[in-house]
């Protein structure tokens, strides 16, 4: 009898829990009364993870498939090879599943990304793409890049019509240190990263950046499609990365001309990823400054005409001690991005991703744990709400 009421008492209180999970508002809900999308990562692994794909599906009306979409996992080298056009073959398999996820689940997608030198594929700049000889010229990669920005572009549209709203162009072109830029830049246009070269910039030109936007602004404009062109860096509320991305942002702008001899717009948004705080370490972490730096960087960048998105957004924390102030720190990071909501309900920042909205569980060192940290999460390792998640609730429900 005593094992029939305790059965009794549990089924009670998961029931109650789960209608409670049935009330709850959706957190991209709340932060659309505020004018901002909410995003969340999404891998191939975690489309296997039922419960990761119902908190998704749950809170978020944004995701970013985390490498599924970018060249290295799509691009398809022995096809390349084989191919007689001698434009490179893409294998869209993988990332097709997931935006088809998202179509199903009336999640939009932020592309994510066409041009990155960082994990690029030696073999895409040598000539037939073969290792073994050496590096193409100009022209030719110039070539390729524009087939692969255009192929790209054109079959999420066509394929899941509506569903990518915006493409990251281009990612950290913008180096650190004065060794990754070349002297008197103020692009800060990156030579190296961790000492090997820019691959694209090396071998399609200085201006690879620019040419990246005008082919992908060509192939949306050729759709007849409304989606947005971001450029993507991370470290971006910093002053001078600040000042770099703005003039590489505007160089590029000032590139091409229209029919009337007008420059043509192709960056329409700075892509901020938001990784605050220590890489690795706790120094850095949950400082009060930061969120009124972003604040400022969002709004320098709204002043020089470009719509803002946060992209990455993991609020470091590697001391479960600090919990508490970790709860109250990704609460005011909201209240920062629900003040800059103007009386029209529009906002200069129109999405949030949080890459790091799950605790992780991946060994100390490593470099998932050092980028999104353990304790860092509004979910833990097992997906069960922590105090920060009811924190940014309430605050989302603040007047």
């Amino acid at each position: 009898m005593k094992r029939l009421v305790c059965v009794l008492m549990v089924l009670g209180l998961l029931c109650g829990m789960a209608a409670a999970e049935g009330e709850m508002k959706s957190l991209h809900e709340l932060t659309a009364a505020y004018g901002f999308r909410l995003g969340a990562p999404l891998s191939y692994d975690q489309m296997r993870n039922s419960k990761y794909l119902g908190l998704v599906k749950k809170h978020f009306n944004s995701i970013t498939t985390t490498n599924e979409m970018k060249a290295y996992s799509m691009l398809d080298e022995r096809g390349s090879r084989a191919a007689a056009d001698g434009m490179p073959v893409i294998n869209f398999n993988i990332a097709d599943r997931m935006v088809g996820w998202a179509q199903e689940n009336g999640i939009g997608v932020r592309g994510h990304v066409l041009v990155w030198d960082a994990y690029m594929c030696d073999w895409y700049f040598h000539e037939d793409y073969d290792p073994a000889k050496p590096y193409a010229d100009q022209e030719t990669i110039r070539r390729r890049t524009e087939y692969y920005i255009t192929r790209v572009i054109n079959h999420f549209e066509e394929t899941f019509p509506g569903v990518v709203y915006c493409w990251d162009v281009v990612n950290e072109a913008v180096g650190d240190s004065p060794s990754e830029y070349a002297p008197g830049d103020p692009r800060h246009l990156r030579t190296l990263r961790s000492g090997a070269p820019n691959l694209f910039r090396e071998y399609m030109g200085d201006d690879y950046v620019a040419l990246a936007f005008l082919y992908a602004r060509n192939a949306v404009e050729a759709l007849g499609a409304d989606i947005r062109l971001y450029y993507n860096d991370y470290n971006a509320y910093f002053p001078d990365k600040a000042k770099a991305i703005l003039a590489l942002a505007q160089s590029v702008d000032a590139y091409a001309t229209d029919e009337n001899g007008q420059p043509r717009r192709l960056v329409d948004g700075i892509g901020m990823q938001g990784y605050i705080g220590g890489y690795g370490v706790q120094q850095g972490c949950l400082d009060p400054t930061h969120p009124g730096m972003i604040r400022d960087a969002i709004l320098d960048f709204e002043a020089a005409g470009y719509e803002v998105q946060i992209t990455e957004m993991a609020v470091r924390n590697f001391d479960l001690a600090q919990a508490d102030r970790h709860a109250e720190f990704y609460a005011e990071l909201f209240r920062t991005f629900m003040g800059l909501q103007r009386e029209d309900g529009s906002n200069p920042l129109n999405a949030v991703s949080i890459w790091g909205w799950t605790d992780t569980a991946a060994p100390k060192g490593t470099y998932n744990y050092s980028l999104n940290s353990p304790y860092g999460g509004l979910v833990d390792t097992k997906l069960n709400y922590k105090d920060a998640y009811w924190r940014v609730y309430e605050t989302l429900q603040e007047q």
